[in-house]
């Protein structure tokens, strides 16, 4: 018996650090392919573009013959994990650094002597804002409504949507506290939509 407060945990747990550590990863890789000049940086680019056509389904098995052999079969790193091997976070993010950031104000840090940490983190995170408040709804919502159940099969690690399929298999009898847990599935996403709505249609445009 496990209780519904442990499955939420596992679903906020997973959606919170799978989508903070994306988007860092993301930013932190769009960066120098945006930015900086260095050997081979228009073949790390295709690689990235070619990587979004692979569909999940292609990807499935061999994914979890990785997340087995590392050992991650019911841990929340086995959901998380694939998420970060993402390459679309790292297409959206360099486009739109490309087209908000300009030359001359990381020119002008780096003759300050500014050290390319507290660029990335001062000055280029919170001039692509929309960007990654964008990839912060894609992502949460990716994770909020994943069941994870290729790998978790641990009824304590189990996630909420994995939950609300259990309970609606329970027909009539169950479907007011099915209704219940859609109605709470529907809230973080919708939360985070909102918070963030105006920086989508300014981050699509410009990418």
């Amino acid at each position: 018996w496990v209780p519904f407060e442990r499955y939420l945990f596992n679903s906020l747990f997973v959606s919170v650090t799978g989508t903070l550590t994306y988007i860092i990863i993301a930013s932190m890789a769009a960066f120098p392919l945006s930015k900086l000049k260095f050997r081979y940086a228009g073949i790390f680019y295709q690689i990235v573009v070619l990587a979004i056509l692979f569909r999940p389904e292609v990807t499935r098995i061999p994914q979890y013959i990785i997340i087995a052999r590392l050992g991650l079969i019911d841990t929340y790193w086995s959901i998380i994990f694939p998420v970060l091997a993402g390459s679309f976070g790292v297409f959206l993010m360099r486009q739109f650094m490309i087209m908000s950031i300009p030359d001359d104000i990381l020119e002008a840090a780096q003759i300050d002597g500014v050290n390319p940490y507290r660029i990335f983190f001062s000055i280029v995170m919170p001039m692509v804002k929309p960007a990654w408040l964008t990839l912060t709804i894609f992502t949460f919502q990716g994770l909020w409504n994943t069941t994870g159940a290729q790998y978790i099969y641990n009824e304590s690690v189990k996630m909420l949507p994995t939950v609300l399929q259990q309970i609606a298999s329970g027909g009539i009898p169950r479907a007011g506290a099915g209704a219940a847990v859609a109605l709470i599935l529907m809230i973080p996403p919708i939360t985070v939509f909102i918070i963030s709505q105006s920086s989508v249609m300014e981050t699509m445009s410009t990418s």
